[in-house]
């Protein structure tokens, strides 16, 4: 089969590589009908995240039409439409009971991985996403091997599209846990950060759940316009702003926002300082989005981070947060939590995650697809792949 590997840092290749088959009796075999490129594939393109190895196949946002299952697949048959979580959970383990499926504890086989602690248990396993999360081959293919096939892999109905479902993968439910983790609800007041896909969808989310005041902070204006048309924010383009969270303070009547997002991550624009450390390998991330987050939240308030970040920050303003008493909380995304709410609110028509695609290119064109979503070309917001 065809499926885009890694060959180095901005050097993926579509491969012809073996056709998945089943390897345990609750698998299934996967015809991949959609994936997307997600912002956190990015991290992987630019070579930023260790462990992933060439020819890794990459890709963890997919969905598709089920052609083989295993003897102990239970859940699903042949020829069902199903929309699969990027988070692999056996639905059996301490957290997979507290449906925290994200720390599920038997499907990632490799070390304390992703916390380089060996006291500690690895994280749940992900499609795509390198051997720190269980070395499994992703979505960005004509054909998947899914594991856990009865924990979260979730029926399309007939009468909803690709598009209108596709995101319940990953970024939908990344977005709707961000505004739940903050605790938006009617009148709430919210800074987010980011407005790439999970920003938009974040931004829906809010919207939908009731929020009064919804700023956006990126630097790319035309995705700031789409939200301000779409969703009814205040963009604020971080270029034209020195300082985003004085800004909103000033607009808060000198309090802040109830709640700040970061849906921005490890890769945020920092200082020169900061720049130059994570050049050198002395820190793991910026601490320029989680900075300015503290500064916009009002005290008591709470920072929900859905941004992926590696390794220690350089400037974390604890003293801050301290002294304002605010709340974080954070972590991958506990999909299959989600996902049935998720679909529901689709079919009811309250969320329209399809409306921020941009781009709808065949598998053939992946590698031209990350390089128009790495450089924000032609107004991108989101790329899917239809192999």
């Amino acid at each position: 089969m065809k499926a885009l590997a890694y060959h180095g840092a901005k050097d993926v290749r579509l491969d012809t590589v073996d056709d998945p088959r089943i390897e345990a009796g609750d698998d299934i075999v996967l015809r991949v009908t959609a994936t997307a490129i997600c912002g956190s594939d990015l991290h992987l393109y630019r070579g930023k995240v260790p462990a992933l190895e060439k020819g890794d196949v990459l890709g963890h946002e997919f969905m598709g039409i089920v052609e083989e299952v295993g003897p102990e697949v239970t859940e699903l048959r042949a020829g069902d439409r199903v929309v699969v979580p990027f988070v692999i959970a056996c639905g059996r383990c301490f957290h997979c009971e507290l449906e925290e499926f994200a720390a599920c504890e038997t499907t990632n086989p490799g070390p304390g991985a992703a916390l380089n602690r060996k006291d500690m248990r690895p994280p749940a396993g992900l499609f795509g996403y390198t051997n720190l999360y269980g070395g499994y081959a992703g979505g960005q293919a004509e054909f998947v091997r899914v594991p856990k096939a009865n924990v979260g892999p979730i029926v399309a109905p007939d009468a909803l599209s690709d598009d209108q479902v596709l995101f319940l993968s990953d970024i939908l439910p990344t977005a709707y846990q961000a505004a739940v983790n903050a605790k938006i609800g009617p009148g709430s007041s919210v800074a987010i950060f980011g407005a790439g896909p999970v920003g938009l969808l974040t931004a829906a989310c809010c919207r939908m759940l009731g929020a009064h005041t919804i700023f956006l902070i990126d630097h790319h204006q035309y995705r700031l316009d789409f939200a301000v048309q779409r969703y009814g924010v205040i963009g604020l383009n971080f270029d034209e702003i020195d300082d985003p969270a004085q800004e909103i303070v000033s607009k808060t009547n000198g309090r802040g926002v109830d709640a700040s997002i970061d849906a921005v991550g490890f890769e945020a624009k920092g200082s020169l300082i900061e720049t130059t450390m994570a050049n050198l390998k002395l820190e793991g991330a910026s601490g320029f989005v989680l900075r300015q987050a503290i500064a916009c939240t009002r005290r008591a308030g709470i920072v929900s981070v859905p941004g992926v970040y590696t390794g220690f920050i350089h400037g974390f303003m604890f003293g801050d947060a301290f002294d304002k008493g605010l709340t974080f909380r954070m972590g991958q995304t506990h999909v299959q939590r989600f996902m049935p709410e998720l679909l529901k609110l689709i079919g009811e028509g309250r969320l329209d995650p399809g409306e921020i695609i941009t781009h709808r290119l065949p598998l053939a064109d992946a590698v031209r697809g990350y390089e128009i979503f790495d450089k924000k070309q032609e107004d991108c917001r989101k790329v899917v792949l239809v192999p």
